[in-house]
């Protein structure tokens, strides 16, 4: 199974990251990808940009031990997940997610834990500049709930 993690400053092309996880598999199925983007503007107050910090090597690590839980919850032959760091402006892809798999269900469904953990677990920090300075975001309750429904699943789902 093919296993892509990656953490970069530059932006990605999610088309060719598709191609990639599907290159060469006559056994997929199922393709789903999610492409997070920059929005321009947080709350409804217009942005300049977003700065994502991260620890180099933990961040890595932890969204690689998620992948490994996916790939143990979903009959998976491929996942990519690529989240940027530093400034990244309105209309910028921020964060990539694709998995492969002979079936459509567990496909999304791999997916969407992927999604549901890097919003509310990984070690990200995102910080809005605004014509009026720079704040740094909270966490969201709504985004740790959608985590921690995986945590009452099971690998039959």
């Amino acid at each position: 199974m093919i296993s892509t993690v990656r953490l970069q400053s530059e932006p990605f092309d999610a088309a060719a990251e598709s191609a990639r996880l599907t290159q060469g598999r006559a056994d997929a199925g199922a393709l789903v990808t999610f492409t997070g983007l920059c929005r321009g503007d947080e709350a409804g107050v217009p942005i300049n940009a977003l700065t994502l910090e991260h620890y180099p090597g933990m961040a890595e690590a932890e969204i690689e031990r998620h992948v490994a839980e996916a790939k143990a919850r979903w009959p998976l032959l491929g996942v990519t997940v690529i989240h940027r760091y530093g400034r990244i402006t309105p209309g910028e892809p921020i964060v990539f997610v694709g998995t492969v798999s002979s079936h459509r269900d567990a496909a999304f469904a791999a997916a969407e834990f992927l999604m549901d953990y890097l919003k509310a677990r990984a070690p990200f920090w995102k910080q809005v500049e605004r014509r009026d300075g720079s704040t740094w975001v909270e966490a969201k309750s709504a985004d740790d709930r959608a985590a921690a429904r995986w945590h009452k699943r099971t690998a039959a789902e």
